[in-house]
């Protein structure tokens, strides 16, 4: 009995997600598509979808705590990098990073009502099973970084299939568009999120997010070749951090 209530809560909580996930955009729906109209008001959109993050976090009983071993500098340009178990980790790297960024994301979310279609106009879309489609994003990631802006690639380059999976390998292009604009890459780890609020429907709670911002990665002076060294850097760096955190006695449990 306890356990059928246990579920039903988490699936009143869970639909709560996707109501404060849309009404936001609905209220705002015409300063967005204002916000979007030009690249240039891009920065403007970016403390919109902050905003809209947050709502979301709190809304659903998160609690973001941050660690900043480096600090970014602001109108800089970046690599944000993170470990990748959940859909609140796009409103959790939103709510963390101050800088304007643009997210490399997979093509599917941009079915969603709504949202999709922000999603769409704001963020670099990839087909993983199309080849051209990953030589187009390099395009736009380039475009962006030239512009001024950062760009976040979750390097796994999807979430894991087998929940078990502490971190999956890293794809390149991360590394790649990283050292050929010569900009900082930033190393994150998310440790509660797949706990909290992973993509198996009937688990998760509220309670506390931990981030914490590893020390930055330098590409200048780097050469293409070196991508596959700076990609084995940040893997270690994340792993181990998410490694030391299930052996450490006080870690948050449940």
């Amino acid at each position: 009995m306890i356990n059928i209530l246990r579920k039903i809560l988490i699936l009143l909580w869970r639909i709560w997600f996707y109501i404060i996930l849309i009404v936001p955009i609905l209220i705002l729906f015409p300063i967005l598509l204002i916000s979007v109209a030009k690249d240039s008001w891009y920065p403007f959109f970016f403390r919109l979808a902050r905003f809209w993050a947050r709502i979301i976090l709190f809304g659903m009983g998160f609690w973001p705590k941050i660690e900043r071993l480096e600090k970014t500098e602001p109108g800089k340009s970046y690599m944000y990098i993170a470990n990748h178990t959940s859909m609140a980790d796009i409103m959790l790297m939103l709510h963390t990073v101050r800088n304007p960024f643009v997210f490399v994301g997979k093509q599917e979310l941009a079915r969603f009502p709504i949202f999709g279609y922000f999603y769409k106009q704001t963020c670099i879309l990839v087909d993983r099973g199309d080849p051209k489609s990953r030589l187009a994003v390099f395009e736009s990631a380039q475009k962006r970084l030239r512009q001024g802006l950062s760009i976040c690639i979750f390097p796994e380059g999807g979430v894991p299939d087998d929940t078990s999976v502490v971190l999956d390998s890293f794809k390149d292009g991360a590394f790649r568009l990283a050292i050929d604009h010569q900009v900082p890459i930033v190393p994150m780890v998310f440790y509660d999120n797949k706990k909290r609020f992973s993509y198996n429907f009937f688990t998760g709670s509220p309670g506390v997010m931990r981030v914490k911002i590893l020390p930055f990665i330098e590409t200048e002076g780097k050469e293409p070749g070196d991508r596959r060294e700076l990609r084995d850097q940040a893997f270690k760096a994340i792993h181990s951090e998410l490694l030391k955190d299930q052996t450490t006695p006080d870690a948050i449990k449940g």
